[in-house]
């Protein structure tokens, strides 16, 4: 399979994005690669188009997996696993968002709860307890957001989204209506 200029750039750089978004550069490539692709691929299909090693991507593809992003099909009279993404594109963004939640916001989370369980030895004690409570209640509210966009069907996402540049208009407005913004002072006559 040879790929096209346009694809090339797309996989090249979701390869050096995965490092980004907590995949290795071969992982990006291979989930790019399965994205952009129409019918499902196997190893050797893409290890030669990507030019890399098929034990490559056979790890890759279990990292895929083990994210849930691609799925194993077969094919009538083939013996070899033919891999596609794991849905739509909103599909594999609330996926990606839903293990990285687990991955690390969720043990995060965790260790700031056992830290503000435990009690205070001295002023500094106190004074970190204070700031990781800042941090955990942050934290707290970034996941109840997240547990709501995630039960959204994506034709609401969408719309909340494309709301996102509105919103904050919005409360710029209310915030100005409300006293926000100091008013001009009256002149006074010498």
């Amino acid at each position: 399979m040879i790929l096209s200029s346009q694809t090339q750039a797309f996989v090249l750089h979701f390869g050096e994005m995965g490092s980004r978004w907590g995949f290795n550069r071969t992982v990006g490539q291979l989930f790019a690669l399965l994205t952009i692709h129409s019918s499902p691929l196997n190893a050797e299909q893409l290890a030669k188009a990507l030019k890399i090693s098929r034990s490559n991507v056979s790890m890759g593809l279990k990292e895929l997996q083990a994210w849930r992003l691609v799925e194993l099909h077969h094919q009538p009279g083939d013996r070899r696993d033919y891999f596609t993404t794991a849905g739509s594109i909103w599909d594999l963004a609330r996926t990606v968002f839903a293990e990285r939640r687990k991955r690390e916001l969720d043990p995060t989370l965790s260790l700031l709860r056992q830290l503000l369980l435990s009690e205070p030895q001295d002023k500094q004690d106190t004074q970190a307890q204070e700031k990781i409570q800042e941090v955990y209640s942050l934290l707290e509210l970034l996941e109840e957001f997240s547990n709501t966009l995630s039960k959204l069907e994506h034709k609401d996402l969408l719309k909340l989204m494309k709301l996102g540049s509105g919103i904050s208009k919005l409360l710029e407005f209310r915030s100005k209506m409300s006293g926000g913004v100091p008013s001009a002072k009256p002149k006074h006559s010498p």
